[in-house]
């Protein structure tokens, strides 16, 4: 398939924000393609090289870029950037100067989207003396044979930032629609294998039916649904509940396969490599062939052995260098929940009761490296409250309850689990704006406008300018979130800069009030930043404005 034919799906999914006529566009453009072309295209429509769980990582950065511009237009690296800096948008400038071109074609190849996703995915083995050079020629190779607007989406796409709206609700829906199949079943598929090109593929093929759980796929978090009090929880869930406390780490699912251990987050990423001292503690700790468990990893102080809040831990996900070190400066205990899969038996189906049996059997407790979540089993309201209480006395979140009848249902928000967290919880909000700091501050972005969600757009809910810290062993620090948020600069008006709506922050509150300031019709009162959510939550993980109205309502009882 000429590349040329997904430009132009590009170009009609950008010309309309609604949900519909985007499913429409994608499902009439994927019905009549072969099978074997699928996965790359579901893929590319994402904005993505390799699928979600796929650890590999393309490292082409927006400087690379601009010299591979240089390299296939002829244009000078310091026009690139003043045109940049007026555009905000690499992907605009490639198109400009792909019109203006006045170097000569190095090919005159057509483009195919066999070539686009090859050339991209080559990225991640290049390695060695001139590897550099090398990742700039394959980039370079396709834009000196890509029309204007060919080059704007291979740009857009290379630097993750393809900008046409496609939620992974909308893909779900475009193939079931393509193919004549129901949503659920596609969305089943994915769950269980974390990948809707090959969801695709089988959709298309019609053996949906034949998707199976086997380690080192992973497969979607089950999900909780907040409630206000433990009466509450109780109502729902039925009694007894099962009560668990809500650990202040991040989300982790570990899987053995021909005693090779595989570590991915919440978000599918392979995380493998950075914790090697997780894969050496579940392999002397947990018995077992081959398994799924899920699990929450806590970081503690390896002089006190008290649990450290998740900011310190999660420096550790994106490392790459001085891993065991880290390692030893920051060690994590991994707190395991539930079993999805072991010993070549799916255990998604069992009841909670017997997968917690199960992790009973199998898991060697030892503090400050593996065991089994600590748990309440209690239909009495008074003994759960103490429980909960004393969790947070504890510095917990909260505690999760749960149905001890209830499947283990990956990727869904349902009533067989229940978080209760202290009133008021904590909001996930994206930043959206930002101000350049004062006399000591004025080398950093110190104030930020936040932003919920409501029916794909962003509406702000404040701004907030405390929380953060100026020297790192104190917390999250304005330097380390003007690192982040200084790539995604998308307009300049004096101090104030628009940035990409991307990075997401927890912020606590002490009230949320009625306010014509911000578009959400809300605002925030004393807010404060607690700490990053990056890599655990995207922008569809934040919270929405129907949670803000929930809260505001809740506060006048």
């Amino acid at each position: 398939m000429r590349y040329l034919s997904l430009v132009n799906i590009y170009q009609q999914l950008e010309k309309t924000a609604k949900r519909l006529e985007k499913t429409a566009i994608i499902a009439q453009f994927l019905a009549p393609v072969p099978a074997e072309e699928l996965s790359s295209l579901i893929m590319l429509l994402q904005g993505r090289v390799f699928s979600q769980w796929d650890s590999r990582d393309i490292g082409f950065s927006a400087r690379l870029m601009i010299k591979a511009l240089e390299k296939a237009t002829g244009s000078s690296a310091k026009n690139i950037e003043t045109l940049w800096t007026k555009t905000g948008d690499l992907g605009k400038v490639a198109a400009d100067l792909v019109k203006k071109k006045t170097q000569a074609t190095l090919t005159t190849e057509e483009l195919s989207v066999k070539k686009v996703i090859t050339n991209l995915q080559k990225l991640e083995t290049v390695e060695g003396i001139g590897a550099v050079e090398r990742k700039i020629s394959l980039v370079a190779e396709l834009i000196t044979s890509a029309t204007p607007e060919e080059a704007r989406f291979i740009v857009r796409t290379v630097l993750g930032e393809l900008r046409v709206g496609i939620a992974t609700g909308i893909v779900r829906d475009a193939i079931s629609q393509a193919f004549y199949q129901n949503n659920a079943a596609v969305e089943n598929a994915f769950d269980l294998i974390g990948d809707y090109g090959e969801a695709a593929v089988h959709a298309k093929n019609g053996t949906l039916g034949s998707v199976s759980l086997k380690p080192g796929r992973p497969v979607n978090a089950m999900l909780s649904i907040l409630v206000q009090n433990v009466g509450e929880a109780l109502e729902a869930l039925g009694k007894p509940a099962q009560f668990e406390p809500k650990l202040d780490g991040f989300r982790l699912q570990i899987h053995k396969h021909h005693e090779k251990i595989l570590l991915f987050t919440r978000r599918l990423e392979n995380v493998t490599k950075q914790f090697p001292d997780i894969a050496a503690n579940i392999l002397s700790h947990v018995q077992g062939d081959d398994f799924i468990l899920d699990a929450e990893a806590v970081g503690f102080d390896p002089k006190t052995g008290k649990h450290l809040p998740f900011q310190h831990i999660s420096q550790r996900i994106k490392r790459k260098y001085d891993i065991a070190m880290m390692a030893q400066k920051l060690p994590v205990e991994i707190n395991v929940f539930d079993v999805l899969y072991y010993n070549h038996t799916n255990m998604m189906d069992k009841p909670l009761q017997e997968r917690r049996a199960l992790l009973e059997t199998i898991v060697t407790n030892e503090p400050r490296k593996v065991r089994v979540t600590e748990a309440l089993i209690t239909a009495d309201e008074q003994h759960a409250e103490q429980f909960f209480k004393t969790c947070l006395q504890a510095g917990n979140e909260g505690v999760m309850i749960k149905n001890r009848t209830m499947r283990y249902r990956p990727g869904r928000y349902v009533d067989g689990w229940c978080k209760l967290k202290q009133t008021l919880e904590p909001l996930d909000l994206v930043i959206v704006a930002a101000t350049w700091g004062e006399g000591k501050r004025a080398k950093w972005l110190s104030s930020f406008t936040v932003a919920c969600r409501s029916h794909g757009q962003f509406l702000e809910v404040g701004r907030v300018s405390t929380g953060l810290k100026e020297k790192e062993e104190e917390g999250v620090t304005f330097q380390k979130l003007t690192k982040l948020l200084k790539p995604s600069i998308l307009d300049h008006k004096g101090r104030e800069v628009t940035v990409k709506p991307q990075i997401v922050v927890e912020v606590a509150y002490e009230e949320i009030q009625k306010s014509p300031t911000y578009s959400s019709g809300y605002a925030m009162r004393f807010p404060r930043i607690l700490r990053l959510r990056i890599d655990e939550k995207t922008t569809e993980d934040i919270n929405t404005l129907a949670d803000i109205e929930r809260i505001a309502a809740a506060q006048r009882k």
